[in-house]
């Protein structure tokens, strides 16, 4: 197969993978806080077979070590929050919501990067608002905790993947992972006891097949998929990709109409939202060409 198609193709099932994580979260019995503990803790052993860690952490300035790990945490509350929003509201909402982290980084790159604000980007992300008010507007009341979950997990998205880029030459993109969700599982293992402290009765221990849903959260949707996204950068432009990384909440909301029927528990007006809010993230990467 030709390298480009075969890159397509791979970046294609990555996403495809990535849409599907919501759906997993809906469907894994234990709450939120303690399946993103099992998801990273297998995560990063999974990782183990792919990172010398003895030597990275002998390389790494220890400074840029430990803020990659800082990172970790505000990733531990961003799938935290993200998984919560598909339990609280549904998969759907979830995936809306997380479509406004576009907007949230035009606020937050020129501050963190110390660069000039794009007005054709902060123009996209208002437009995201009328479609996230028909969203609202369109929901059941019991579901707006969801939503609020949904855009404080964008938000954090929009954050630490800004960071992110502020330091992404520092290390390999494999190497941050590892840290990020190294930093991740300490961090909630750390506030484990607090947490059962004022929630002992919580469900710890997954059941059935929970276990399975477990090892293809954190194998195929997290490991596996990230990998392959790697491995499409390297023949096709960033443009591209980013591009094709939009289609998660379309693919997760076909999902989620497919296999857990929430289009029954959502009316026309929260699709023509989706619409809107879509619209806005496929026609920014053609504006931002345009712009440069």
């Amino acid at each position: 197969m030709n390298p480009t198609r075969r890159a397509y193709f791979e970046l294609h099932i990555a996403v495809f993978l990535f849409g599907f994580t919501a759906i997993l979260g809906k469907i894994i019995s234990v709450p939120e806080t303690v399946l993103v503990w099992w998801r990273v803790f297998f995560t990063v052993i999974s990782l183990l077979f792919l990172i010398d860690v003895v030597k990275l952490y002998r390389e790494l300035p220890k400074k840029t070590f430990f803020q990659f790990l800082a990172i970790g945490i505000l990733v531990a509350i961003h799938w935290v929050t993200f998984f919560g929003a598909a339990k609280y509201a549904n998969v759907s909402i979830c995936l809306v919501c997380m479509a406004t982290a576009s907007f949230f980084t035009a606020l937050l790159e020129p501050l963190i990067m110390k660069q000039k604000v794009k007005w054709f980007e902060l123009g996209l992300g208002l437009l995201i608002i009328p479609g996230m008010m028909l969203v609202v507007k369109n929901t059941e009341s019991f579901m707006y905790i969801g939503i609020v979950m949904g855009l404080i997990s964008a938000f954090l998205a929009a954050l630490f993947s800004t960071l992110n880029k502020k330091l992404i030459d520092e290390t390999s993109p494999l190497a941050i992972t590892f840290l990020e969700i190294g930093g991740a599982l300490l961090f909630l293992t750390l506030i484990m006891p607090a947490y059962l402290f004022f929630a002992p009765d919580v469900q710890i221990m997954p059941v059935g097949m929970d276990w399975v849903y477990l090892i293809v959260l954190a194998l195929l949707c997290t490991t596996f998929a990230y990998v392959l996204s790697l491995r499409a950068l390297q023949h096709i432009t960033a443009f591209a990709a980013n591009l094709t990384v939009n289609l998660e909440p379309v693919y997760g909301i076909i999902l989620a109409i497919v296999l857990l029927q929430e289009n029954k528990e959502l009316d026309s007006g929260f699709y023509l939202g989706v619409v809107v809010i879509l619209g806005a993230i496929f026609v920014y990467p053609l504006l931002k060409r345009f712009y440069k």
